[in-house]
């Protein structure tokens, strides 16, 4: 088994969890935003907002089977 056919395995294994536990990453993108606009006094609260939605938008693109 080759390094390609490990990665493929992979990328296979996370869109699994993700499709899985899709709400549960979610709500820890979320919390974890939460947490960074906290600690940064929410002087960046735009791009924590956006940066959490687009991992958001990954994990759903990932739970789809897309790449």
């Amino acid at each position: 088994m080759g390094l390609f056919d490990k990665l493929e395995g992979a990328k296979d294994a996370a869109a699994d969890l993700a499709e899985e536990h899709g709400e549960k990453i979610d709500g820890a993108i979320d919390k974890a935003a939460d947490l960074a606009d906290d600690r940064t006094g929410g002087k960046h609260s735009d791009t924590i907002d956006s940066a959490a939605e687009k991992a958001k938008d990954a994990v759903d693109k990932l739970a789809d089977g897309g790449d």
